[in-house]
């Protein structure tokens, strides 16, 4: 997969894509949805994906809370195992957030990027004050050159498939909910990083990793698929990890610790791509290390159980 940045300067073979266009936090099945239209429409095309980064929301309301529910590089493998083959990861700025629907569509998508043909979801705004509409961009299209098609929201369990729908479901701590509307276990992805190593003293040595920029799922326990993606221990395991603040050891920084069931390593610096598969437990404090160990040895049992059925 090839990723261009910027609209400005686009060779030759990036040109002529049929592309989705869209932000595709979590890349759900809405947006496979309209990838896969994308793929369809125009088969002989490149098949491409135009998004933003920084995400829109974040460039206009930096202080707000995390809500990614991936971080770009999460997002771009990805996209690539779905088969795009021409990511327009476009450098969202001051320049960019200040065109109109009209210089959107002639500047970025027809001039710049030349694109054959787009694919927008029927909610899908654009232009400075997100005003342009869908049926807007059709009509560009028609006196600009380039196909537009519109794809119908996605229904799932009655309710619209959105990245929305997949925090709240995360946030209380439904995480198999969360999937059914992704098409995948939600991941979280990022190098494993030093930590006091107080899993270590107790028998349960973790693999730590920054939850920064994203949506933080419910805090607690959860049974866990972990790919380790590079590195000697590459392949894939089960396992527990707590996600929190850790309560039995005073304030700490939100992050994942993630205990990999029968496996002896280094993997400080790997990449590690975690799945939530089940929420088991609340974060605890409790009243001393046994307590806290006896729980531990319960919810690694439970996870192994539920693992084993995956």
């Amino acid at each position: 997969m090839r990723i261009i940045r910027d609209f400005q300067f686009v060779d030759l073979p990036d040109r002529g894509a049929s592309a989705a266009i869209g932000n595709f936090d979590g890349v759900h099945l809405g947006h496979q949805s309209v990838i896969d239209l994308a793929r369809n429409v125009a088969p002989e095309a490149p098949l491409g994906v135009m998004t933003f980064e920084p995400h829109p929301r974040e460039y206009f309301a930096a202080a707000a809370p995390p809500f990614r529910l991936m971080s770009r590089e999460a997002r771009t493998s990805r996209l690539a195992k779905l088969g795009v083959e021409r990511l327009y990861e476009l450098n969202f700025n001051t320049a960019l957030a200040g065109l109109t629907p009209e210089q959107f569509a002639r500047n970025v998508v027809s001039n710049g990027l030349g694109l054959a043909h787009v694919i927008v979801g029927a909610d899908f705004c654009f232009g400075k004050g997100r005003a342009g509409k869908a049926e807007d961009l059709v009509q560009f299209g028609k006196d600009m050159g380039f196909g537009v098609t519109i794809a119908p929201l996605l229904q799932g369990s009655g309710a619209t498939v959105s990245s929305t729908a997949i925090r709240q479901a995360l946030s209380n701590g439904r995480p198999r909910d969360a999937a059914a509307m992704l098409g995948h276990w939600h991941r979280i992805e990022g190098q494993v990083i030093g930590g006091e190593q107080r899993g270590r003293e107790l028998g349960f040595p973790t693999a730590n990793m920054s939850i920064d920029g994203l949506h933080p799922p419910a805090f607690g326990v959860y049974a866990v698929l972990v790919d380790v993606l590079d590195g000697p221990h590459k392949g894939s395991y089960h396992g527990a990890a707590s996600m929190g603040v850790r309560p039995m050891f005073g304030e700490n920084r939100p992050n994942l610790e993630t205990f990999i069931f029968d496996f002896s390593g280094d993997l400080y610096d790997a990449t590690l791509s975690v799945g939530l598969v089940e929420y088991l437990r609340p974060e605890a404090k409790f009243d001393g290390l046994d307590a806290l160990i006896t729980q531990m040895d319960a919810d690694c049992a439970r996870a192994r159980d539920i693992l084993a059925k995956v």
